[in-house]
């Protein structure tokens, strides 16, 4: 074995070596752990609950200068064992979401248009009609709320769990 070879291979036990050093935990072949500080964070709270812990959380700001910063565990078996009650309102939830209009006028109102005539100014958002059957639709699952006559806004305890969601389907 040539020796610039030789170099190579202990670079690359130490490199691995310092890293456990850092998170003995960590098994070798995963990236750095230092990329894994929310999985670190959660693993006393996971160990805690039958089969595992999902975590979600962010920090918002939005156009208008708003920020939101939110955070939320649940149980993974919990989340496995609903209720078929529960299923029904996750559904619906989830059904106002599964509208591309819908989507643009969540986005819309985040970026503040938040009024009726305001987002029936945009391209794209159909008439008048469909654009309050939309925000009907949203406002009906909570992703929205009513501010006034025909103003609308995200409840704040809804808007990092949308960019949750547009993240979770982002490629």
């Amino acid at each position: 074995m040539d020796d610039a070879r030789l170099d190579r291979i202990e670079q690359r036990l130490t490199a691995l070596e310092e890293r456990l050093a850092r998170d003995p935990g960590a098994p070798p072949g995963l990236p750095d752990p230092e990329r894994f500080w929310l999985l670190r964070a959660l693993a006393a709270e996971a160990a805690e609950l039958p089969g595992g812990a999902i975590a979600y959380g962010g920090q918002v700001r939005l156009p208008g200068g708003e920020e939101y910063a939110w955070q939320r565990t649940h149980g993974a078996e919990e989340l496995r064992t609903a209720e078929p009650d529960d299923d029904e309102a996750r559904a619906g939830s989830l059904s106002a979401l599964a509208h591309p209009v819908r989507l643009r006028l969540l986005r819309e109102v985040l970026d503040g248009h938040t009024t009726t005539a305001a987002l029936a100014a945009l391209p794209g958002l159909g008439t008048t009609g469909q654009l309050h059957h939309h925000l009907r639709q949203l406002t009906a699952a909570g992703w929205l709320r009513t501010t006034g006559r025909g103003s609308y806004a995200a409840p704040p305890e809804r808007v990092v769990p949308l960019h949750v969601v547009l993240a979770a389907v982002s490629s």
